[in-house]
């Protein structure tokens, strides 16, 4: 005879395993926060910046993708949008602080983005990344031949200005804690959202969208807002970028920078809150090791063979395998 299911224990076995979740993640969250605090005394601030910037990028575009199951071929334009608009707003506004000229260029990707999405969103699969990928060729080409970009030049010479009118910028160490602070603040926004019941829903839309909708869901609102959200982000690292190496180019908007983030995503493992960030890492890092080298043309084609390799041998990214490692080996 078989025995009845307690389900007073099935809820407290639930309950226990969440809680030793969240202790491990806080614990993770713990020792990268000590990590980011120390590292510019022991690397060079800019390069950190970067990363955090790049990591920033793929934490946005990993809500629409990993965890709605969206893939824009188009983010480019986000973050391209919010790097030209701060530029061009502290070049040529000599009041304006620095955190109103980053806030400026992330409403601008914040605007376009639900521009994208309102036209996008009710395509599928393949047709909606194409209708993104068109949409940020159009932005793109708009940057080209615009006067106030530069055009193939770019903008050059961005003031990184003072934070408040108090804290100058041009100090790389205040410069580089002002971007981990915004980059920790996304991050646990980001966390917020994938955890909270609008985030449940974006998953469950990601795994079944026919379901979602039979549950009576309205699917298009909640992608649209998936959409802006990560837009609204992208931005706000093309912002901090362009403060950060006072330029602002066309490489930012082009479709090889929407290729590099979902390269990143992949690589750092999708659908994964620390993926993003690990393959942004990992990224600028062979990027820039190669670029040093006797492989420096030969950077394209190296990170195509690791997306090719990862696609193949490790879907589930860098964090998403040590993820299933853990969990079949230690429970």
């Amino acid at each position: 005879m078989t025995q009845p299911v307690n389900q007073a224990e099935i809820h407290q076995a639930i309950l226990e395993q969440q809680k030793a979740d969240d202790r491990k993640r806080l614990m993770a969250n713990g020792v990268l926060l000590l990590l980011l605090l120390v590292a510019p005394f022991l690397m060079y601030p800019v390069f950190l910046m970067k990363i955090l910037c790049f990591a920033l990028f793929a934490v946005a575009f990993n809500l629409l993708f990993g965890f709605t199951g969206l893939l824009s071929f188009g983010h480019a334009a986000f973050l391209a949008a919010g790097g030209y608009t701060t530029g061009y707003l502290l070049s040529n506004m000599p009041g304006l602080t620095t955190e109103v000229g980053i806030l400026a260029g992330t409403l601008v990707a914040t605007l376009l983005g639900l521009a994208f999405a309102l036209i996008s969103i009710r395509r599928q699969g393949i047709y909606f990344a194409m209708v993104t990928l068109a949409l940020a060729q159009l932005v793109f080409f708009f940057f080209v031949q615009s006067e106030f970009t530069g055009g193939e030049d770019g903008m050059h010479g961005i003031p990184r200005g003072e934070l408040f009118g108090l804290i100058s910028l041009d100090n790389n160490l205040n410069m580089y804690y002002f971007v981990l602070t915004v980059f920790i603040a996304c991050y646990f926004l980001v966390q917020r959202v994938v955890g909270s019941p609008f985030g449940q829903v974006l998953k469950a839309i990601k795994q079944n969208e026919p379901r979602a909708v039979s549950l009576g869901y309205k699917v298009d609102r909640y992608k649209v807002l998936a959409f802006v959200i990560s837009a609204a982000l992208a931005g706000l690292a093309g912002s901090m970028k362009s403060v950060v190496f006072q330029l602002a180019s066309l490489n930012d908007a082009h479709w090889h920078m929407s290729g590099e983030v979902i390269l990143m995503t992949l690589v750092g493992g999708m659908g994964t809150l620390l993926g993003p960030v690990v393959g942004a890492t990992f990224v600028v890092n062979v990027e820039y090791q190669l670029s040093q080298g006797p492989l420096r043309d030969w950077v394209d084609p190296i990170l195509g063979g690791v997306f090719v390799l990862t696609v193949l041998a490790f879907r589930s990214g860098i964090v998403g395998e040590i993820q299933k490692f853990m969990k079949k080996n230690l429970g």
